[in-house]
Formats: C-alpha cells, structure tokens, sequence
C-alpha cells in the first residue's frame, strides 16, 4: 500500500508544472469573491487573449456633472454666449446638409399658405373647363391678379408678356398658361445678386415704418451672421421709443451681439458716430444700424434719417454699404409708397418683405420689385431666429402658384 503511494509521488513529480492535471471545480473550495476573480483571469491552460483595442474619442463615456445633459442626449443649443458660436456652426451646417431644398422649399409652401389659397385656388378656378387661350380668359387673369396684390402696373405687365406669347404661337392651350405665367414672374422678381462685403467692417442701415419689425430683423440677421462665425455689432439708433433700446439689448444678448446705445431722447447721428467707432475699435464685421420707425410722410422724420446716412458716411467712408427697407406685407399696395420715399430719402438698396406667413397678400413681392426696381433681399416667414430667408424668386413663385 505504502510502495503504491511513493510510486505514484515519484511520478507525479517527474511531470512538468504544465503537464499537471487542473484540480477539478468541485475538488477546491471557493473562496469569497473567487467568482468575480476567475471571471477576470482565465485558466492558465487557455491561450493568453489579445490586448483590447484602445477605445476611440467618441466612444469614451461623457461624465455627467449635476445639472448637466446625460451622455448619449443632444446638447441644448445656448444662442447668446460666444462661446457656443462653435457649436452653433456647426448645428447649422448640420441641419443645412440634414434639411436639403426640398424641405426648405416645403416649409415655404406651408409658410404662404394662405397667398397660395388665393392665387393658386384662384386660377385652378379660372381654367376649369378651359382648353384655348383666348383674350376673355387673359381678361379674367388680369382682374385675378390685381385681387391678388400684385397691383394694376404689374398685373398689366405680366398679361402683356402672355398676349405676346399667344402672338407668337407660343402659347395657345390653358394647359401651358400657368407654367408660361409662372416663367414671367420668376423673370420678373430676378433682380441683381447681393453686393459683395469687401469693406471691414460692413455696415448696414435698416429703415421702415413703425411696427415693421425692424428691430427683431436686426436680430435675426445677426443671428445668420453668428452661424457663419462673423462677429456682428448693433448700434441702437431708435432713441426715441422708450423700450427700443432694452428690446434691442434683449435681442443682442440672445443672440451674442454686442449693443452699442446712448440714453432715451439723444441724438440718432451721434450713436451711429459712436457705434461705428467702436466697430473700428474692436474689429466686427457687420454692424446694423436700428432706426426709429417713421411715417414716410413725415418730412422732419425723414430729414433726421437722411442726418443719420450722411454721418455713417462721414464716420466711415462709404457707409451705410447696404440700406434695407423692411416692409410689412400685411399692408399690401401701401408697401409700394413706402419704398418710394424712402428710396427717395436714403437710396435703398434692397427689401426685406415681413410677416408673409399671415396674409393673403405675398403677391404684393411682385408690385413692389416690378414697380420700384429694388430687389428683394429677405422675406419673412415667422418669428423664429430661422424664420428670415433670403429671397429666393423661383422657389418663392413655385410656392405661391402651387408647383410642386
């Protein structure tokens, strides 16, 4: 019995370390938290494993502070602090790459709504029925047209270019009529491009009746000047309305644009004197001049706005670059006068056609570019910071005439 034992002793230790059996699981006691450790090292006997891949940057878990969004969640985007300019652009250039033309186009349709019920209900009205072209039908479009805002001068324009189609042979079946309406109108609403801001900084005077929404335009085209990284200034040129200034300090704040101002009753021309030597000073790029609103009827109004251009310019040779005149369309054909006088008192350089998402009368964008020459530069289409686009002819009669 004893020799059987050594025997077996002797051979067991003639075997190498590795050539020895593993005690089985049931033969050795577990000890506490044995289990959480063999899970972590694996048996000798197995093939050592290959080192973990360094995990990337963006798979690194987001610690969360209190208060703070959880990992994982889309970050609130902050319009005001400069500090998420950064991340502002590149929200932006995100939602521009995520909502292409079509969506855009789509928003727009919904936005002028109530024009396209109008105009496009309207004419699917007119050429029910219908097969030729004739002059009663060309007739009954030029009094659709004119109920439509488009005014008498443009109404007439555009019924002209058809008749010359219809001579030519150009034209001749209802079926071609609205496309051949809509090509005359697009061409009709074309108007230069914008000039290019070669001057540093660039300086924009905004001018218009009261109620207009001149100071939250202001706003929102420094709000597409922060998502492009630009760096804008505003100068607070409306003394006169007691809460003008704080509004427009709300507006800066939000949207992390600086607020040149003087105090309630001072001189308009001096804040721009001021505010455009601060411009210099702290190297902006933009600056947008605010204005009391005015009655264009008004000639001490109107003189005191000419006062404000000629100090821009003197403070800053060629300043004003750009003078926008903001119209509500709510106001229809009083739109056309406006732009008149100011034009006549400032020079006008481009419109910014408001509050188109809540009247029936987007046509008047027609009447005003036709019959003053000045070319739409923005429209309006809500209240939102994203809700002023630049003015897109085609897109815009597309929409208005309910093409697809």
């Amino acid at each position: 019995m004893m020799r059987r034992w050594f025997r077996r002793k002797e051979k067991d230790q003639e075997k190498s370390p590795g050539e020895r059996e593993a005690p089985q699981e049931d033969e050795t006691p577990a000890s506490p938290g044995a289990e959480g450790e063999a899970s972590q090292f694996p048996a000798a006997a197995a093939a050592p494993p290959e080192p973990p891949l360094a995990p990337s940057p963006e798979a690194e878990p987001v610690p969360e502070t209190p208060g703070s969004v959880g990992a994982g969640e889309p970050r609130p985007y902050k319009e005001s602090p400069e500090a998420e300019a950064p991340m502002a652009q590149e929200e932006a250039a995100l939602e521009e790459d995520l909502e292409p033309r079509q969506g855009l186009f789509s928003r727009l349709r919904e936005r002028l709504s109530r024009t396209r019920e109008t105009l496009a209900g309207g004419l699917d009205r007119l050429f029910a029925g219908r097969q030729v072209v004739d002059a009663a039908l060309l007739e009954e479009l030029e009094e659709l047209l004119i109920t439509a805002d488009l005014g008498v001068e443009t109404s007439l324009s555009l019924i002209r270019a058809l008749h010359e189609k219809v001579k030519r042979r150009e034209l001749g079946e209802v079926a071609r009529l609205k496309a051949a309406l809509q090509e005359e109108m697009v061409a009709l609403l074309q108007g230069p491009p914008p000039p290019e801001k070669i001057s540093h900084p660039w300086v924009v005077l905004l001018v218009g009746v009261n109620g207009v929404g001149k100071t939250t335009t202001i706003a929102k085209l420094a709000h597409q000047d922060r998502l492009r990284g630009l760096t804008p200034l505003l100068i607070a040129g409306d003394t006169f309305r007691a809460a003008a200034v704080e509004q427009l300090e709300i507006w800066g704040e939000r949207v992390g644009a600086a607020v040149i101002k003087q105090k309630t009753g001072g001189d308009p021309a001096a804040v721009v004197f001021d505010g455009l030597a601060a411009a210099q000073a702290r190297g902006v790029d933009t600056v947008y001049i605010d204005t009391a609103g005015r009655l264009h009827t008004k000639v001490n109004l109107m003189e005191e706005l000419k006062k404000v251009h000629r100090t821009a310019g003197k403070k800053l040779p060629g300043a004003p670059h750009e003078v926008l005149l903001i119209l509500d369309a709510t106001t229809g054909q009083n739109a056309l006068s406006q732009a008149r006088l100011f034009h006549e008192a400032v020079g006008v350089t481009g419109i910014i056609l408001t509050k188109l998402d809540g009247t029936a009368k987007g046509g008047v964008a027609l009447a005003v570019a036709h019959e003053t020459g000045i070319p739409l530069r923005f429209i309006g289409l809500g209240e939102g910071l994203e809700d002023l686009r630049p003015f897109d002819a085609e897109a815009f009669v597309a929409a208005i005439l309910g093409e697809e």
